[in-house]
């Protein structure tokens, strides 16, 4: 065939985009109720469960949780720390683990708060939100204390990957205050460090429906918030159960964002197992009493 008969190639289609974080999220919650747990497999949990102190009894535990778990809770957040103290075989469990939770339907939050700038900050958004990356989650949290902008490189990838970040913005550890209460002075007037990444997570979500998918963690056991949480996102808040704060202190703390936040408990929960169905009862329960407050 000559040049001249040849057909000519259809042009690429371009490749569909991945269903925003926000999105997911708004669906998992309203389907599975507004709860996430924690997967926090720290010594005395494992020595609760009466398992060992190796990457054999951490393995164990996971799984267990995520059998349990995975099928019911919209949202499971495994602690990256505890995962990464055995190593590398620790690190294979966290991949096995966020594997087999995504299939069974959960979303997956990593929480490894990872914060720098550059290629590294783009490194970390890779390792935690690419496609083909091992250890591939559907959100991650991240800490914006080398200012908002250093979390572009993650930002960016995350919206390409539909994936979500949760920006630590105004947490419950007493030293947390020196940084996140104190004044900054701009064009606007004076704030505080925790209302400017508020206000730059509103920005991020600004137009999103039915919810942007760049949220905020706040401590739940908190006294007050004393910023404005309307960012449009989704709003992390953990220390339910064992850190002292319940359900029906999120009403008084988050006030008319109620609606979009996200209770986060793990102790509470994981202390049930490993007897599953003790596990799903505990979870279950819990979702209960945070939708009996969020209605």
């Amino acid at each position: 065939m000559s040049p001249e008969t040849a057909a000519t190639p259809a042009p690429s289609e371009a490749p569909e985009a991945a269903e925003p974080f926000g999105v997911r999220l708004h669906r998992a919650m309203a389907a599975r109720g507004p709860l996430c747990v924690g997967i926090d497999p720290h010594a005395a949990l494992l020595a609760r469960w009466e398992l060992p102190d190796d990457p054999a009894g951490l393995e164990r535990f996971t799984m267990t949780a995520v059998e349990a778990l995975a099928d019911r809770v919209a949202v499971l957040k495994p602690q990256s720390a505890f995962f990464e103290r055995f190593g590398s075989r620790g690190v294979a469990v966290l991949e096995k683990a966020v594997t087999a939770a995504r299939a069974a339907g959960a979303l997956v939050l990593m929480d490894a708060k990872r914060g720098d700038i550059g290629s590294t900050m783009g490194g970390y958004a890779a390792a935690y939100l690419d496609k083909d990356a091992p250890l591939r989650s559907d959100a991650l949290t991240v800490t914006p204390y080398l200012g908002y902008e250093s979390l572009r490189p993650a930002l960016d990838a995350a919206r390409a990957a539909g994936a979500g970040l949760f920006v630590v913005t105004l947490t419950s550890n007493p030293e947390g205050g020196e940084v996140q209460r104190a004044s900054v002075h701009g064009a606007h007037g004076a704030r505080t460090v925790a209302q400017t990444m508020l206000d730059h997570i509103a920005a991020e979500n600004r137009g999103a429906e039915p919810l942007g998918s760049t949220g905020a963690v706040i401590g739940a056991t908190l006294a007050e918030a004393g910023a404005d949480l309307a960012v449009n996102g989704p709003l992390l808040a953990p220390g339910i159960g064992a850190q002292g704060a319940a359900p029906a202190d999120l009403p008084r703390l988050f006030g008319a964002a109620l609606p979009q936040v996200l209770p986060s408990a793990s102790r509470s929960v994981l202390a049930h197992g490993p007897d599953i169905a003790r596990l799903r009862a505990a979870a279950e329960q819990l979702a209960d009493d945070v939708q009996n407050v969020s209605s």
